[in-house]
C-alpha cells in the first residue's frame, strides 16, 4: 500500500506535465502491478466499490443496469461523472422511432432537425451549427461505435439494430476530440453473439406507412458469430403537391448492416461491420405564405405583408422545382481490433465512410413562374479514420490513452436554378429598374421580331473541394484517491490541417445567350436604346454569385488545440456520488462555401459543472442533477444575410458570436411496483450573446440567442401481468419545449413571426402512446402505436431567402399524428 501512494503522488506530480505524462505514467504504473503478481497470473482482487449488494442488484433489475462507454471505458451509467441521458433500444421500439430527429423532442437540451435528412442540424444545450456546407462541421459530435460522423450528409442515418444512444451533454474534446464542443452522441450497435436468434417486426400505419426490419444472428463455430439486419422504410407521403401532383413527406430508405466477429485467440477478438443504406425521397416541402391567384405570370405583392400570410398549416402546397428530389447513398466499413493483456487492452478501430447525397429543392413556395426559384447541394464524401488506444485499471486508477488519425475529401456544388422571368422580377423588386427583359421582349415583338427573352433557364453555381486532416493525441485517468474519492485528469491535442477551394463558374443560360447571339448577329442589338443595351449587359454576368467567377480561390490552414478536463467525485455511499468539473471543448475553424476566401477561426467553449448522481434500492428511484455555466467563443452560425455580396439576393452565410449560458439538467426515474415506471427529465437553459454582429447589421450582444429556457418529458408505463398468456404494456410519453426567446435578429432567420393566423417560435408538445401485448419471453408481439396523439402541429420556421427578392415567404411544418400497429417475433 506505501508503494501504491508513492506511485500516486509520482505520477500525481507528473500529471502537470500534460497527456503524455499521463499515458507513461499509467503504462508504468500498470507494468509495476503486473510485475508484483504471482506466476498464475491471478487478477487483482475487485474494488470495493465494484461489488453489489442484493438490494444493488434488485435497483438494476428495476431501474436499468445499464453499461456506458461515455469515458471510453466501460462503466455503469449511475457511476460515470457526466451529464448523459440514454436512449436504450427499448425506448426506440417503443416510440417507433426510425431515425435520432424522431425521438429527440424526449431529450431535453437536444434538437435535431431531420426535415432534410442529408443536411440535418444538431443543437445541444443551446449549441449549433446549422451550416451544411463542407466548410464548417458541427459542435455537436455524432459518433457511431467511436467512429465520428464529420459531414452532416452521413449523421443522421436510419436506427439499424442499435443497442443504445449516449446523449453527453456539455464539452467532450478531451474523450471524443474535436467538434464535440457542445457535446456528443455516441450511437452504439450490437455485436454478434454466441448464441442462434432472429427477430421480424413489421409496422403498418397512417399515410401508407409500411415498415419492415429483419435480424439474424447466427454463431458459425465457437469463435465466430455472423449477424445481419436490414430494414425498409416506405410511406406516401403526408402532403400532396397541388401543382405537380407529387406526394411530399414521403419515406423511402433501405438499410442493411453486417456484423462479423472472430475471437482469433481467447485474448484477441476481431469485429468487422459494413453499413450500407439507400435514401430516395422528395425534398423538405416549402409552403408559400402569399395568398395568389391560379395565373402563374402573377407577380406577388413585394414587399409581402405579414399580416395577410396565409396559415401554411391549412394552405395547399405548390412546389415546381425542377428535379425535385432528396436522396443519399452510404456506405462504411469499421475493424476493430483489440487483444487484452495482463495490465490492460490494446484496441485498434479502423473506419472508412464513404457517401453522396443530392437535395434539390422549391425555394419560393409557389408555382410561379415568374417567381422560380430552387437550389441543390450536391455532396461526395470519402473519410478515413485510424484509432489506436490502450487502457487499463487497477487498484490505483482507470486509464485510457491513445492517438488517431483523420482524412476526408469533400466536394459539394451548391446550385441555385431560376429563369428569366424571375430575373426580370428580381432587377423591379431589388435594383427598382422596372421590368427590363420584359419591355424589351415587348419592344422587340412590336415591329414583329420574333424574339423572346423571357422564361430561359438560369443556373449559377459554387463549387467546393475540402482535404482536411487532423492527428490527435489523448490521455484521460481516473485516479482513486480513496475508496470514496476520485480524481479525473485528461488531456487531449489535437491538429487540424485544412485545404479549401472554391470555383465559381459563369452562369448557364444557353437559351439567352443564343437569342443574344442572334440579336447582335443580326444587327438588331445596336438598335436598341443605350439603356435597353445597359440591361442586356447586365444579364450577361452572374447574378446571384458575382464574385470571382471563373477564378479557383484557395485557401490553407492548420489549427492546434490542447483539451483537457478535470474532474473531482466522491461517492458518500455506494449509491450517491457528487461530482464537479472543469472541461474544454474545441471545434476547428473553417470556411463559408458560399463566401469565397472565407475563413473561420476555431470554437472554444469552457464548461464549469456540479452534479450528483443517486440511486436510492430502497425506493426503487433513480435522481441525477447537475448545474452548468459555459463561456463560447467564436461560435459559428449559419444565418440569413439579406444582401449576399452586394447582389440584393438574399442567401446564407456563416456569422461568428461569442456566447454564454447557465443551466440545469434534472433527471429522475421512479418504479414503486412491479407493474409501474415513471420517468422525469428537464432542461433550464439561459443562453445569450456576449458579442455578435449578425449579418443583417444587427448588434446582438446581451440578448437570448434563441434557446428555450425550458424544456421537460414526462413519462408512465404499466404493465398488466398474465393477460392471454403474456403480458399486456401501456406506454405514454409526454415532451415539451418552450418558446423560443426571440432577438432582434429573429425575424429575419425566421425563427420568430406573429400574424393573426399563425406565430413561429410558441412551445411545442408531443403526447407518444402505445398499447403493447407480448409474450414473457418477448417470442411474440403485437402493438398500437401513436405519435402526436393530440395532432399538435407548428410552423418550424419561415423561409426568408426569397422574401427580400422575390416577396415570397414560405414555411417549414411539422408533419401530422402518426399511428400504426406493429407486428414482431423474436426465435
Amino acid at each position: 500500500m506505501t508503494m501504491r501512494q508513492r506511485t500516486l503522488s509520482r505520477c500525481m506530480r507528473q500529471a502537470m506535465f500534460g497527456g503524455a505524462a499521463l499515458f507513461l505514467c499509467a503504462l508504468w504504473s500498470a507494468s509495476a502491478e503486473g510485475a508484483g503478481q504471482d506466476a498464475s497470473n491471478n487478477p487483482p482482487a475487485a474494488k470495493p466499490a465494484a461489488s453489489k449488494s442484493a438490494a444493488d442488484a434488485s435497483k438494476a433489475k428495476l431501474l436499468g443496469d445499464i453499461t456506458v462507454t461515455a469515458q471510453s471505458r466501460s462503466q455503469q451509467m449511475e457511476q460515470v461523472p457526466i451529464p448523459l441521458q440514454i436512449l436504450t433500444a427499448q425506448q426506440i421500439d417503443t416510440q417507433a422511432a426510425t431515425d435520432l430527429s424522431k425521438i429527440s423532442l424526449f431529450v431535453p437540451g437536444l434538437v435535431v432537425d431531420g426535415s432534410q435528412p442529408t443536411q440535418p442540424s444538431y443543437s445541444l444545450r443551446g449549441i449549433s451549427t446549422s451550416d451544411f456546407g463542407i466548410g464548417t462541421e458541427s459542435a455537436v459530435g455524432v459518433y457511431i461505435d467511436g467512429v465520428y460522423a464529420a459531414r452532416s450528409g452521413g449523421a443522421l442515418l436510419a436506427f439499424n439494430d442499435i443497442d443504445r444512444i449516449e446523449v453527453l451533454k456539455g464539452p467532450q474534446g478531451t474523450l471524443f476530440g474535436r467538434n464535440a464542443a457542445g457535446g456528443a452522441i455516441s450511437i452504439v450497435t450490437n455485436e454478434p453473439s454466441d448464441k442462434f436468434e432472429g427477430k421480424v417486426l413489421v409496422r403498418y400505419g397512417n399515410d401508407g406507412e409500411r415498415y419492415e426490419t429483419a435480424l439474424v444472428n447466427i454463431p458459425l463455430n465457437k469463435d465466430m458469430a455472423l449477424r445481419v439486419s436490414v430494414l425498409d422504410n416506405q410511406s406516401d407521403g403526408w402532403i400532396k403537391d397541388q401543382a405537380t401532383g407529387q406526394h411530399y413527406g414521403r419515406n423511402d430508405d433501405w438499410g442493411s448492416r453486417f456484423v462479423y466477429r472472430w475471437n482469433i485467440t481467447p485474448d484477441t477478438r476481431l469485429l468487422w461491420s459494413w453499413d450500407h443504406e439507400r435514401l430516395d425521397q422528395p425534398p423538405q416541402p416549402a409552403i408559400g405564405l402569399v395568398p395568389l391567384s391560379n395565373n402563374i405570370y402573377q407577380r406577388p405583392p413585394f414587399p409581402p405583408n405579414p399580416q395577410t400570410y396565409i396559415n401554411p398549416l391549412t394552405a395547399p402546397l405548390y412546389n415546381d422545382a425542377i428535379s425535385a428530389a432528396e436522396w443519399r447513398h452510404f456506405d462504411g466499413s469499421t475493424l476493430i481490433i483489440d487483444h487484452s493483456f495482463a495490465w490492460g487492452s490494446l484496441t485498434s478501430t479502423t473506419a472508412w465512410r464513404h457517401f453522396n447525397t443530392y437535395n434539390a429543392e422549391d425555394n419560393d413556395g409557389t408555382d410561379h413562374v415568374v417567381s422560380y426559384l430552387a437550389t441543390t447541394n450536391i455532396e461526395h464524401n470519402n473519410s478515413y479514420y485510424q484509432e489506436f488506444k490502450l487502457s487499463g485499471d487497477n487498484d490505483l486508477m482507470d486509464w485510457v490513452s491513445g492517438v488517431s488519425f483523420y482524412s476526408e475529401q469533400a466536394r459539394q456544388t451548391s446550385q441555385v436554378n431560376t429563369n428569366t422571368y424571375s430575373l426580370d422580377t428580381l432587377a423591379q423588386n431589388v435594383q427598382g429598374v422596372g421590368l427590363p427583359l420584359t419591355e424589351i421582349t415587348q419592344g422587340l415583338q412590336a415591329f414583329g421580331l420574333p424574339y423572346n427573352l423571357l422564361g430561359d433557364p438560369w443556373q449559377e453555381e459554387i463549387n467546393n473541394v475540402g482535404q482536411f486532416k487532423a492527428y490527435a493525441a489523448f490521455g484521460d485517468v481516473i485516479w482513486h484517491l480513496s475508496d470514496n474519492l476520485d480524481l479525473t485528469t485528461g488531456l487531449r491535442y489535437t491538429e487540424d490541417q485544412k485545404y479549401f477551394t472554391w470555383y465559381t463558374p459563369p452562369r448557364q443560360a444557353t437559351a439567352f445567350d443564343q437569342t443574344i447571339a442572334e440579336l447582335m448577329s443580326t444587327g438588331i442589338y445596336n438598335l436598341l436604346p443605350p439603356d435597353a443595351q445597359e440591361a442586356l449587359e447586365a444579364f450577361g454576368h452572374n447574378i446571384v454569385f458575382p464574385n470571382d467567377v471563373g477564378q479557383w480561390v484557395q485557401a490553407q490552414h492548420s489549427w492546434h488545440d490542447f483539451s483537457p478536463r478535470a474532474v473531482l467525485s466522491y461517492k458518500f455511499t455506494p449509491n450517491v456520488m457528487a461530482y464537479m468539473s472543469v472541461t474544454k471543448g474545441y471545434k476547428a475553424g473553417g470556411y463559408n462555401s458560399l463566401q469565397v476566401g472565407s475563413l473561420y477561426a476555431p470554437e472554444k467553449v469552457w464548461n464549469y459543472e456540479g452534479g450528483v448522481k443517486a440511486v436510492f434500492p430502497d425506493y426503487n428511484l433513480l435522481f441525477n442533477a447537475s448545474a452548468y455555466y459555459y463561456r463560447y467563443t467564436n461560435l459559428q452560425s449559419s444565418v440569413l444575410n439579406p444582401n449576399y455580396s452586394g447582389s440584393g439576393v438574399p442567401f446564407y452565410e456563416v456569422m461568428t458570436s461569442d456566447q454564454h449560458a447557465h443551466g440545469v439538467d434534472l433527471e429522475a426515474q421512479w418504479q414503486p411496483t412491479r407493474a409501474v415506471r415513471l420517468n422525469f427529465t428537464s432542461a433550464y437553459i439561459d443562453s445569450s450573446y456576449i458579442s455578435g454582429i449578425s449579418t443583417s447589421g444587427v448588434n446582438l450582444a446581451g440578448q437570448p440567442t434563441g434557446e428555450p429556457l425550458f424544456s421537460a418529458t414526462a413519462g408512465a408505463d404499466y404493465t398488466w401481468f398474465g393477460i392471454y398468456n403474456g403480458n399486456l404494456e401501456l406506454n405514454l410519453q409526454y415532451a415539451y419545449r418552450g418558446p423560443t426567446r426571440c432577438n432582434a435578429d429573429s425575424g429575419i432567420q425566421g425563427t420568430c413571426l406573429t400574424t393573426p393566423l399563425f406565430t413561429v417560435g410558441t412551445s411545442t408538445q408531443r403526447t407518444d402512446a402505445r398499447l403493447d401485448w407480448h409474450t414473457p419471453d418477448e417470442r411474440w408481439g403485437v402493438g398500437l402505436y401513436v405519435n402526436n396523439m393530440f395532432n399538435k402541429r407548428y410552423v418550424v420556421s419561415i423561409g426568408n431567402d426569397s422574401t427580400e427578392d422575390f416577396g415570397t415567404p414560405y414555411a417549414v411544418i411539422t408533419p401530422p399524428r402518426v399511428y400504426g400497429i406493429e407486428l414482431r417475433t423474436k426465435f
